[in-house]
């Protein structure tokens, strides 16, 4: 477990680990304040503690609300988390089939959305949150996480990730092994399905194209390199854009603003 600030970064149990990639714990107090929630190729729910959390598209103002559960999925624009000064939870990245299994139904259905848990099918109930917001420490508090979700799998969340169709999924793991540098008609052609079979599979899975889910790996994976120091030039030739310039464009446009300006905001959230 690593620190972050006065939060905690945990690894789910590993019978989890094909359906959460990470728990991330946050408690963070200053000034009120908009923060940037980043476009990426994971699911997102957040269990808020202390007071709901406040968020909303970018450019969209009338998708503004708040949540104690909140579940939202894939998306190709950020998200504006309004703060008051304090905020404090876990969020969870959810894998596509970490959606079925969990929340009960395909990512594709959350796609731009942000909801309540009691919205969905399945995802944690108000007992389990208040029990973990509850607890004192963040263990505690992971334990308690991997327990109910744990209680989704063994209770058919294995079963509804198996109901996936095998065309989006294959696809998945093809653009994830490249980073989504795999070209769309490669793709295809590994998997044997026509480019329209897979654009349509995808669409229907996982709510956005196979080229935005190419477009939202390649950004993770320049981000974190970013993150680790990695100059913004070096980081676009390896990962895949034609230039800096061009890196930065689908940064600002997956980020909500520019390279410099987000690592400023994470630098002074994990304080």
């Amino acid at each position: 477990m690593e620190s972050l600030g006065t939060g905690a970064v945990g690894r789910p149990h590993p019978a989890l680990r094909l359906f959460v990639n990470a728990y991330v714990g946050y408690r963070h107090q200053g000034a009120p304040a908009v923060h940037h929630g980043v476009a990426g190729p994971s699911a997102t729910v957040i269990l808020a503690f202390d007071e709901p959390i406040d968020t909303a598209w970018k450019d969209d103002p009338g998708s503004r609300g708040e949540h104690w559960r909140l579940a939202s999925g894939l998306h190709t624009r950020p998200a504006l988390i309004h703060t008051g000064g304090s905020q404090h939870g876990i969020q969870l990245d959810l894998t596509p089939l970490g959606v079925r299994a969990l929340l009960g139904l395909p990512v594709g259905a959350l796609a731009r959305a942000l909801v309540s848990h009691d919205d969905v099918p399945l995802g944690l109930t108000t007992q389990a949150h208040e029990a973990i917001a509850d607890a004192t420490t963040w263990p505690q508090r992971f334990a308690l996480l991997d327990t109910a979700l744990l209680a989704a799998v063994t209770s058919g969340g294995e079963r509804r990730a198996a109901a996936a169709p095998s065309a989006a999924l294959e696809g998945w793991h093809l653009l994830n092994a490249s980073a989504g540098r795999m070209s769309i008609s490669a793709l295809a052609a590994s998997t044997g399905w026509s480019v329209r079979h897979v654009h349509t599979c995808f669409v229907a899975e996982f709510g956005v194209t196979p080229k935005q889910v190419a477009q939202l790996m390649r950004f993770e994976r320049a981000r974190a390199l970013v993150a680790r120091g990695g100059s913004l030039a070096r980081v676009a030739a390896e990962s895949g854009y034609a230039d800096q310039a061009h890196l930065t464009r689908e940064w600002t446009r997956f980020a909500g603003q520019p390279p410099r300006a987000t690592l400023a905001e994470l630098a002074e959230f994990a304080v």
